[in-house]
């Protein structure tokens, strides 16, 4: 596989909205460990911003974080690994969103390959200026 062809498509669950790529970033040595992995919490932000891209669009104002529903590693993520984030919404409510992200990692230039490091499933709600929920705006 060469490494800018996206990943295969994962089993989804039954639903309108497509899956996008909405973010790629490659962490640098600052994010890692003493053993040269990423902290897992700097990957936990990323799927964060990731994640909320669909909702902020969606909603057309603010938006909050309001659960981590789930969240799997899979596999450490190095310095050098150039992580793309796919983000999926799998659910519109009347105030929230949840969101499906899944990460995978393009490694070794010598030997490209893409891996799934990461999947996670967030849910966001629409919020107003002082941060109480509200109703979605309607598109149109």
């Amino acid at each position: 596989m060469s490494a800018s062809a996206p990943p295969p498509s994962a089993a989804s669950d039954a639903t309108t909205w497509p899956r996008e790529l909405v973010f790629r970033v490659m962490p640098l040595p600052k994010d890692a460990n003493h053993n040269g992995d990423v902290f897992g919490g700097w990957i936990m932000a990323q799927v964060d911003l990731a994640g909320s891209i669909l909702p902020a669009r969606l909603s057309r104002g603010r938006i909050a974080t309001v659960a981590v529903n789930e969240f799997l590693f899979k596999q450490p993520v190095a310095i050098g690994d150039l992580l793309s984030f796919y983000a999926q919404v799998t659910r519109v409510g009347r105030t929230s969103i949840s969101v499906k992200v899944e990460v995978y990692a393009e490694r070794d230039p010598a030997n490209p390959h893409v891996v799934k490091v990461t999947e996670a499933n967030l849910t966001y709600v629409a919020i107003d200026g002082e941060g109480k929920p509200r109703v979605f705006a309607q598109p149109g």
